[in-house]
């Protein structure tokens, strides 16, 4: 059997031409030197509604190979999620917060495959993640944090949190030291960009809990939601509200 060639202009010309005289698909497939199932996968696959013509179906051709060309992850936006990860990002986060701000869909999973080939090839990204330890196949949920009890989904926030036109709509996260000794938490105020930030020894929910409170107990008039995701160290958030 004859390996799949890829067809030119010149020879959907010659399809075109064959087919015009009554030649069968065997019968161009064996003057223009190519298998009968390209033939017949061709005329299927860029036939318009007006028929086989040789520079609509060479255009057809050419718009689904862009199309996948388009899903490929260029060499710029790898350099971007490189600076992520050696911010301490996680997988999770990039792959988040990329899409929402960026447009950009990329797996998580993508991403730790990109830190694994780093690190085969001597790389150090792998160092910059939150959990070392050797990833295997999940099945079922893709959520491998805790569900923090009695929770809010993010879907019941108020509407006006994603408009950006108020202060006081808060996004809490974690940012974790070398060897996962230290812990910085982080409030970042999402209509002005303003940050805040407390180091904390471990990253506990207790520790946490006070270093939000610390951060935002001056402001409290400023504070009408905090979002952070389902971490552990989250896990004392009713008790933030309360003190504020």
């Amino acid at each position: 059997m004859k390996h799949y060639i890829q067809l030119t202009l010149e020879k959907r010309y010659g399809i075109y031409s064959l087919l015009k005289i009554g030649f069968t698909y065997s019968m161009i497939a064996e003057v223009i030197g190519v298998h009968k199932s390209t033939v017949c996968r061709e005329l299927k696959r860029n036939r318009g509604w007006r028929g086989y013509r040789p520079k609509q179906a060479s255009a057809f051709a050419e718009d689904r190979k862009q199309a996948k060309v388009r899903f490929r992850i260029d060499g710029s936006t790898w350099a971007y999620v490189e600076q992520l990860i050696c911010k301490e990002w996680s997988p999770e986060q990039i792959s988040g917060w990329m899409k929402k701000t960026m447009g950009l869909s990329i797996s998580h999973e993508w991403i730790y495959q990109y830190v694994l080939k780093d690190k085969l090839a001597g790389g150090s990204l792998y160092l910059h993640l939150r959990c070392k330890k050797k990833r295997k196949k999940r099945y079922g949920s893709n959520d491998r944090r805790g569900n923090l009890i009695n929770r809010v989904s993010i879907d019941e926030r108020p509407d006006i949190v994603e408009t950006r036109n108020r202060i006081g709509d808060w996004e809490a996260d974690t940012i974790i030291g070398k060897a996962h000794k230290q812990a910085i938490v982080s409030l970042t105020e999402r209509k002005s960009g303003l940050a805040l930030i407390y180091k904390v020894d471990r990253r506990t929910k207790e520790m946490t809990e006070n270093a939000m409170k610390r951060l935002l107990y001056s402001i409290s008039e400023k504070v009408h939601t905090i979002t952070s995701d389902n971490g552990k160290e989250f896990g004392n958030h009713e008790n933030i509200p309360q003190c504020l």
